[in-house]
């Protein structure tokens, strides 16, 4: 079986209060909230958890009529937001009636037929107001909050919690599903057509032609490869026309269906900071990862020297997943092309190995001798025993013990290399669970420094 985290994107006109609701959920300043409208630009998103459930929260820049190719843009995140989430919520004021504005957003949700949420925001910015009239725009259940206060958050989350599974289980086909992703223009749909022998995407020299997640299924070796192609990742803050748009929901959307993704690099801009944004996303998600420099036919120097001088380069721009595997493409020529398919069986089969508890804990003990943990006085941290979670397809353990809370980031980082030292794992991410002894486990909180808090 396999997980999928669900994804709940937050809509509405500007200036509603969806930066507020997004920063108070995750209860951290990830988004940049102000009083001038317009403010959030781009799609913005973090893991969420509560009541031991995680999901994906997405915040969307405000929607409004678009009357140029900027707030075109915008529109087009807000588009994708319904395409791609598994939950809408739909953010009204209180204080302000329902506008036009308020009626499009309601009828672009709706029409998406995924749950929807109102959310009538501002609650404190009213006296006795009567709320009656937003029930004119179709959506139930209708939720009041006050983000500024913290007035009906857990209304909110609890409601959440009985709309979307403990996790969305997919029936197991033995299929290797590949998410192919990057930045605009880095040769994807390229890739997608030599691995699939056939034309199925579109393929342009003009930026941002593959606006969705285009699939196919291949064989190989015996085993069925579906290929997802998405639309590439805008830099932020670079505003294209039209048709270039900001896609990160999709591209989130098609991570969490993957097993594994294959992150192309653009042999002649390497050291992009996007390109690792998408790579931790890919990390964090839990999934594996192969680095794939493309357009390698398009330089002038291919000689070995050559790429033995860029790839220390690029592993250092990666140094948060040393385990991915580095690799010089070129879709044109068909370097390396077939290699990518074996990559991907090799880290499918790592990403499915199985330890026995008792191997586990032999390397735990060796490990913890070799290195004890540091930690404060009367609070030293004690690592007693160690299993593999069966219910998880990213290689995933938990680590018991007492005073775990005083792990040192660095600690944890040095116990998952000497796992990986020891059993492997390369190319695939995996998550290290610390748990006090007293504690029962649920699955998703305090994950290793990959995941989580440090």
């Amino acid at each position: 079986m396999s997980s999928k985290l669900p994804i709940v994107a937050i809509v509405g006109r500007a200036n509603v209060g969806k930066s507020s609701l997004f920063n108070t959920i995750l209860d951290r300043r990830e988004a940049i909230v102000a009083r001038e409208a317009g403010t959030t630009r781009d799609s913005i998103m973090a893991k969420a958890e509560y009541n031991g459930q995680n999901f994906w929260l997405v915040d969307t820049a405000g929607m409004k009529n678009p009357e140029d190719d900027f707030e075109f843009t915008i529109q087009e995140q807000i588009l994708q937001a319904a395409d791609s989430a598994d939950v809408i919520w739909v953010m009204v004021e209180a204080n302000v009636p329902i506008t036009e504005d308020d009626r499009r957003v309601a009828k672009m949700a709706l029409k998406s037929r995924k749950p929807v949420f109102l959310i009538i925001n501002k609650l404190d910015k009213t006296k006795n107001a009567d709320l009656a009239g937003f029930d004119r725009l179709g959506i139930k259940p209708i939720i009041r909050t006050s983000t500024t206060q913290g007035l009906g958050i857990d209304q909110l989350l609890d409601t959440l919690i009985g709309v979307i599974p403990k996790a969305s289980l997919e029936d197991d086909d033995n299929r290797l599903r590949i998410a192919i992703l990057g930045r605009p223009n880095v040769g994807k749909s390229q890739l997608f057509n030599s691995l699939a022998k056939k034309q199925q995407a579109v393929v342009a020299d003009r930026a941002g032609t593959t606006r969705d997640i285009n699939r196919t299924i291949v064989r190989y070796k015996e085993r069925e490869i579906e290929l997802m192609d998405t639309a590439g990742i805008r830099r932020p803050g670079k505003i294209g026309q039209g048709i270039e748009h900001f896609s990160v929901i999709r591209t989130l959307s098609a991570i969490e269906q993957a097993d594994l993704a294959f992150l192309l690099i653009d042999v002649n801009e390497i050291g992009v900071q996007l390109d690792q944004k998408i790579a931790g996303m890919v990390k964090d998600a839990g999934k594996g990862l192969v680095l794939v420099v493309s357009k390698w036919d398009s330089t002038e120097d291919k000689t070995a020297f050559s790429r033995d001088e860029l790839a220390p380069k690029i592993i250092h721009d990666f140094q948060f997943a040393p385990w991915a595997p580095l690799i010089f493409t070129s879709a044109i020529t068909g370097q390396n092309v077939t290699k990518l398919f074996d990559l991907a069986l090799d880290i499918d089969a790592e990403r499915h190995r199985r330890i026995t508890t008792s191997e586990l804990n032999r390397w735990l003990r060796q490990a913890v001798d070799a290195h004890p943990p540091a930690g404060l006085k009367n609070r030293s941290p004690k690592l007693n025993y160690i299993v593999q979670e069966d219910d998880n397809k990213t290689p995933a353990f938990k680590i018991f013990g007492s005073h775990t809370s005083f792990l040192h980031w660095s600690y944890k980082r040095y116990l998952e290399h000497s796992m990986r030292e020891k059993f492997g794992f390369a190319g695939t991410a995996i998550q290290l669970w610390f748990i006090e002894k007293h504690i029962t486990h649920k699955h998703g909180e305090s994950p290793t420094y990959s995941g989580g808090k440090k």
